[in-house]
């Protein structure tokens, strides 16, 4: 979960490129799983499958130490990169099938309450440690906020919470996906299912490998990769395009993206809404979907936020600080949007710096 840092000074950097010819730069990395990436950086790796208390089976992958980077730039965590049910690196059940609906019929509580929980255990296992940093992103945030204010035994075992660019409430997100709230859950399985949404496509890794590697389309992929939350040109490396195109689109459930909408609409943290009393009755035994109370977290809690950020909008923002009860740190990045805490080339001196100062203090307590 610790992904953020030892791998950043690897994986932004200008690196190693092919195909220079017709304006044409090609990264090999577009092309790479996680593992190969991680190998293609000089980092040793090791996967493993966490197996969830309602049988899915998630992918995750670790880096067990520095290699190929400077110490300068390499602080030589033990690194665990997690993946939550449904994306691309993490869709195998022990019973369902993926083409199933059974299978897609899942959203952030289960994240929080099945996901997050057994990875975090696999990880203290392997690792023979008490406790781990927990890094989170967007919903990564959203998926610790339920599960650190749910499950006390869990919080336990996080030492530090680091949330950039942190969601909870969405009631004043600016993304243009908050079109999708004007529609009737019924209207939005017409248009995507009830299984998969936003899968990522031969045509999207076609797009990416050979159309956004030339010079002259880097503006035209970067406004359609970043249409949703926001970029900033001059904080990104556009020569990386390619890699962000290809590497970005994991997959979720049509079931959680209803869920992002009903958060929107209702302007709480609230567990998923099964549209009905008696299937809400079954699911939490009460009639109406139950709030997250954040307040009830008391993992030690570091957050930055950005000030061009469309998605973790900063009204909602502020809103979420006061209840956040053990928030030893917080910084505004006026310049930052969504994907600038791990895209923006600034991010070691503005995030990463202080990120790991903290976890070296920590430890030192």
């Amino acid at each position: 979960m610790w992904w953020l840092l030892a791998t950043t000074c690897c994986l932004l950097l200008p690196g190693h490129i092919d195909g220079h010819k017709q304006g044409i730069v090609t990264n090999p990395e577009a092309n790479m799983n996680i593992s190969e990436i991680i190998s293609y950086w000089g980092y040793p790796y090791e996967k493993y499958d966490v197996i969830t208390e309602d049988g899915y089976i998630l992918g995750i992958y670790r880096i067990p130490h520095g290699k190929g980077c400077s110490r300068k730039t390499d602080s030589g965590y033990d690194v665990w990169l997690g993946n939550s049910r449904g994306n691309t690196w993490s869709r195998k059940h022990l019973r369902l099938s993926p083409k199933s609906r059974q299978y897609w019929a899942f959203s952030l509580d289960e994240m929080a309450k099945y996901d997050l929980p057994a990875t975090i255990n696999l990880i203290l296992e392997k690792s023979g440690q008490k406790q781990l940093f927990y890094v989170g992103h967007s919903q990564g945030t959203t998926i610790a906020f339920i599960a650190f204010s749910t499950n006390p035994e869990l919080a336990k075992k996080i030492r530090l919470f680091f949330a950039l660019a942190p969601v909870a409430t969405v009631k004043y997100t600016r993304s243009p996906m908050k079109k999708l709230t004007t529609l009737s859950r019924k209207a939005v399985k017409v248009l995507f299912g009830d299984k998969m949404f936003s899968t990522h496509t031969w045509l999207e890794q076609f797009i990416a490998t050979k159309v956004c590697n030339r010079k002259l389309f880097r503006q035209i992929c970067s406004n359609f990769l970043f249409s949703l939350s926001g970029f900033d040109p001059q904080n990104l490396n556009m020569s990386r395009l390619d890699v962000y195109m290809a590497q970005s689109t994991a997959g979720t459930s049509v079931q959680n993206m209803l869920h992002w909408a009903q958060a929107v609409n209702s302007g709480q943290l609230q567990a998923f809404d099964w549209g009905n009393p008696d299937q809400n009755m079954m699911h939490f035994n009460q009639l109406t979907p139950p709030v997250y109370n954040i307040t009830k977290m008391r993992v030690p809690t570091a957050m930055w936020s950005g000030g061009q950020d469309v998605v973790a909008d900063a009204k909602d923002t502020k809103n979420l600080l006061p209840k956040v009860a053990n928030l030893i740190y917080y910084k505004e990045i006026p310049h930052y949007n969504h994907m600038d805490f791990y895209l923006g080339q600034d991010a070691p001196q503005e995030v990463y710096g202080d990120l790991i100062r903290m976890m070296e203090e920590s430890l030192q307590n």
